[in-house]
């Protein structure tokens, strides 16, 4: 008699790492079937009783011989396959910061390699899942670090700009960015958040190019900001601006915002 649990095809979990570095995409081809020799993100099946961050940080271990921590991307649904049968997965997919050098362990996979993210073409990872991770994160991560770090320099050149800091802040809030022929030249970061008064939303890290100003760019990339939070059902958005940038200021004024009589506390944790 057939069991008639087994036929449900509710999906299997999985955890996967995205890791990038110097704008860079891990890869690791897989030295087993299904997709044997094809290349592959790190990661493996959730056993029972775990937590996909769990699963993760152990197939990390045994992989690539590193601790890490890990930042929620997004769920991925998708087939993987066992002796020619097809079933469902769900994979959980965690952008992942590796702590000490890998030693690839080799019993599953054969080597790995480093791909610019922007050249890494989905269609050639394994995993129908994976494919789709790929395509999320090209979306969402691709970006000139370069270009990134001297636009923040301009609004303060003590701050050091971490490559993993700029994906954390897009898996936490919406970046947007003014690209003019292929070069970056101005962004700014809006973060929604829940309060117990309100819906909320902050506006940071907004800058455009010294010589790219006066060109309506921040206006440009201010009200694309207000739209993501109108859409997103923000009552009231906050930013601070040192009082010295001129035309900052007025472009606020024109735009809505009213100075808000408040004391701005600072205070230093580390």
């Amino acid at each position: 008699m057939e069991c008639e649990i087994c036929g449900f095809n509710n999906p299997k979990g999985t955890a996967t790492a995205i890791v990038i570095q110097d704008g860079k995409l891990l890869l690791l081809k897989r030295n087993e079937e299904p997709y044997k020799d094809q290349w592959d993100l790190p990661g493996g099946y959730m056993s029972k009783g775990e937590m996909p961050e769990e699963t993760l940080r152990k197939e990390l271990k045994e992989e690539l011989g590193v601790d890490c921590n890990l930042d929620f991307i997004n769920w991925f649904p998708g087939t993987a396959i066992w002796k020619d049968k097809k079933y469902a997965i769900l994979s959980h997919a965690y952008l992942a910061e590796f702590k000490g050098e890998i030693n690839l362990n080799k019993t599953e996979n054969s080597e790995l390699q480093w791909v610019p993210l922007q050249e890494v073409d989905p269609n050639t990872i394994a995993f129908d899942s994976n494919q789709a991770i790929v395509r999320f994160v090209k979306e969402k991560f691709s970006i000139d670090l370069r270009q990134l770090t001297k636009l923040i320099s301009q609004l303060d050149s003590s701050t050091e700009v971490r490559e993993i800091n700029y994906y954390r802040s897009v898996l936490n809030g919406y970046v947007s960015k003014k690209i003019v022929d292929g070069e970056l030249v101005g962004l700014g970061w809006i973060f929604p958040r829940r309060t117990l008064s309100r819906k909320q939303a902050v506006v940071e890290d907004m800058i455009v190019d010294d010589s790219e100003r006066g060109k309506g760019y921040g206006k440009e990339i201010l009200l694309d900001l207000l739209l993501l939070a109108k859409e997103n059902g923000v009552e009231m958005i906050e930013l601070t601006i040192l009082s010295h940038r001129i035309a900052a200021n007025e472009l606020y004024k024109k735009v809505g915002f009213q100075l808000h009589p408040t004391n701005h506390y600072l205070y230093k944790v580390l």
